[in-house]
């Protein structure tokens, strides 16, 4: 079943005289003669958990909102995709435009935000004009701006481009770089839902979240409850990606196996060019990794699904998460020092430098892991990997400190032998598929 992407190859769905023939803006009509409440409770019977990477329950996340009396409310729109592997919200955007903006309306009315923003990233660069094209067209046709559909609710939508910054996906410095100031994290509390943009009570949700809010008011919160398997609820767009035949954003159902996601014809069709799977970032690049045999059985051997309950099971230890989606698959082939290295270098790149922890040892595991890949290693130096991980984790304002430090940890746990056949190996390593041999420092090389 598709909710989402039922109309994605309709010609000229990006366009509003065509997704109004779709029953496109049906939703604003029904959620203009509920009341917010009503809305915020439709919502909360869904079941539908953020799908930006936490996974935390919608409605309840709108419920907590403030509603103090004579002070604006804000909704704000996360399309700061900057998650490695993670592509899902620009194909909604890029296709399905007014589909996310009438999501957007509904969710601004349940909420109470007569002006609501979208925050996307600025490597998005061609996506903000056909945003900002479909809020003409709505605007045109009296979906925004004052007393819509004579209900009395008046609601503008403006598009705010970032500087491109992993960090501004995190919610609190989305707000304060929407602000205009540098996109740091905030301590929390305050929470948005009580003090957001400009000191007034906001709720920011993913693109995917918004646009989820549409078939939920058309079909009812029980209806889409009942779709699903356990709090895993609706359906969930997945970005699949690396070594697979046939990669590409994928409308899921929550009972559908890891092993048919990858092998099924319906889907990925297998591991490219004949090769073997050898492990899955199953939900973007900070997840923890999973091995071949833990990514399509669970420890005690039962099938993964691709939901937030199965793929968690058993923890980090042989679990990871759902997160934002990002279904990045490795093959045989795949060197995992390497890539780990790469995110390693990634997350040090993107720290915004607040936290000691993360400004700090993000750089140390990047070093280190780049000693180890170039064949310059030792063994106690995946010893000091395992000890700074564990303590960048839980000790920063933000998430990306957790983000730079699972990815290590995992790959250290499932993976150790190749760090150390690295250090056992170190002509090899230098050498290996790289071309390196003429550098005098392999040190001084950063890889791609």
């Amino acid at each position: 079943m598709k909710l989402l992407l039922e109309n994605a190859q309709v010609e000229g769905i990006r366009y509003y005289e065509t997704y109004r023939k779709t029953g496109g803006y049906r939703a604003v009509e029904k959620a203009l003669k509920m009341t917010p409440d009503e809305l915020v409770e439709e919502v909360k019977k869904s079941g539908l958990r953020g799908r930006g990477g936490a996974g935390f329950p919608t409605g309840m996340k709108w419920s907590f909102l403030a509603k103090p009396e004579g002070v604006p409310r804000h909704l704000v729109v996360n399309a700061d995709e900057s998650e490695p592997g993670t592509f899902k919200d620009r194909y909604l955007m890029e296709f399905l435009p007014h589909l996310f903006i009438e999501g957007m309306i509904i969710s601004s009315f349940a909420l109470g935000s007569n002006t609501s923003y979208v925050y996307i990233r600025g490597e998005y660069a061609w996506i903000p004009d056909i945003l900002e094209q479909a809020i003409a067209e709505a605007k045109a046709n009296g979906w925004l701006g004052k007393n819509i559909l004579g209900s009395g609710f008046d609601c503008e939508i403006y598009v705010h481009r970032g500087a491109g910054a992993y960090i501004c996906g995190e919610e609190t410095a989305l707000i304060e770089s929407l602000e205009g100031k540098r996109g740091n994290p905030r301590i929390k509390p305050p929470f948005p839902a009580i003090q957001g943009v400009w000191m007034r009570p906001t709720v920011v949700n993913n693109v995917e979240t918004i646009a989820a809010v549409v078939p939920i008011i058309n079909m009812g919160g029980e209806e889409y409850g009942k779709i699903g398997v356990g709090r895993s609820t609706g359906t969930k767009l997945m970005s699949a990606c690396g070594n697979l035949k046939r990669p590409g954003v994928y409308e899921i159902p929550f009972d559908l196996s890891v092993e048919e996601f990858i092998y099924g014809d319906e889907w990925c069709q297998g591991i490219a060019n004949g090769k073997k799977l050898k492990a899955c970032i199953p939900g973007g690049s900070s997840v923890p990794i999973l091995p071949a045999n833990l990514l399509l059985k669970t420890a005690k051997g039962e099938t993964r699904y691709m939901n937030y309950e199965s793929l968690s099971d058993g923890g980090f230890a042989t679990g990871s998460m759902l997160g934002s989606g990002g279904f990045i698959v490795l093959d045989e082939d795949q060197c995992v020092v390497r890539h780990t290295m790469s995110l390693a270098r990634f997350y040090k790149h993107e720290s915004c430098g607040q936290c000691s922890p993360c400004r700090e040892g993000t750089g140390w595991m990047y070093r280190i892991l780049k000693k180890i890949e170039y064949g310059q290693g030792t063994m106690a130096d995946i010893d000091l990997l395992w000890d700074i991980q564990r303590r960048i984790e839980g000790n920063t304002i933000c998430p990306l400190g957790d983000a730079a430090a699972w990815p290590v940890a995992a790959a250290i746990r499932h993976f150790r032998d190749e760090f150390e056949w690295h250090i056992l190996n170190p002509e090899e390593s230098q050498t290996r598929n790289y071309g390196l041999a003429h550098y005098a420092d392999p040190l001084e090389v950063v890889s791609a």
